[in-house]
């Protein structure tokens, strides 16, 4: 038995696990759960993922869940350098702009997106002020992100790493919005960005995203 992801492709979440799969060029297959005839709640589903969420994964008798812990497996397993493992260093920086891509980065950005991607799609009006609050948080984010990428090229040092690449599933949404204007106030995060999608791992998850 190969790996499975469990989930849907346009997710964000499942997003980051394929990424990294890319990255190590693992093999995998995709497994599609239906979220419309609640087979995310199915018991056969609560057992990969007891939260009833995707994505769930399942490497032969290895079955795990929450995406960053998931592509951390991913790349351990492969050995790759995302982690900067071998310096403890580096890992310590790695693991520490992970975390703030998940509470810092992650909470008003996908909010952002939610409400203007969404919403509409389930006929639902956009609340332009959770988006408009939401905005001024990403912007006191992306503050810190400039300082800390006008000393370096990546977040965690002059090296790409999962750090980076964790951000990717979200702002590839918010970049198909007309708020993806706010990076323009923003250079070095802005070239960062367009650093991270030259990556054929990233052109390939972009693919399967929007297909």
């Amino acid at each position: 038995m190969g790996m499975k992801v469990y989930g849907l492709t346009k997710t964000t979440n499942v997003a980051r696990v394929l990424i990294s799969l890319e990255e190590v060029g693992a093999e995998y297959d995709v497994v599609p759960v239906d979220f419309a005839t609640g087979e995310h709640k199915s018991q056969a589903h609560l057992i990969r993922n007891p939260f009833g969420q995707v994505p769930a994964f399942q490497d032969d008798d290895v079955m795990l869940f929450e995406s960053r812990a998931i592509s951390r497996y991913i790349l351990r397993k492969y050995k790759s350098n995302l982690l900067r493992e071998d310096d403890i260093k580096e890992a310590a920086l790695v693991d520490v702009w992970v975390d703030v891509e998940y509470g810092q980065y992650n909470t008003p950005a996908s909010s952002i997106c939610y409400n203007v991607i969404v919403k509409p799609m389930h006929g639902e009006e956009v609340d332009l002020e959770v988006v408009d609050t939401n905005l001024e948080k990403l912007k006191k984010v992306l503050e810190v992100y400039e300082a800390r990428l006008s000393q370096c090229k990546y977040l965690a040092g002059d090296f790409i790493s999962f750090a980076d690449l964790s951000h990717v599933p979200c702002t590839y949404y918010l970049m198909l919005t007309q708020y993806k204007s706010v990076f323009d106030s923003y250079p070095h995060v802005k070239a960062w960005w367009e650093a991270i999608m030259t990556r054929p791992s990233i052109k390939k998850v972009f693919d399967i995203m929007s297909a």
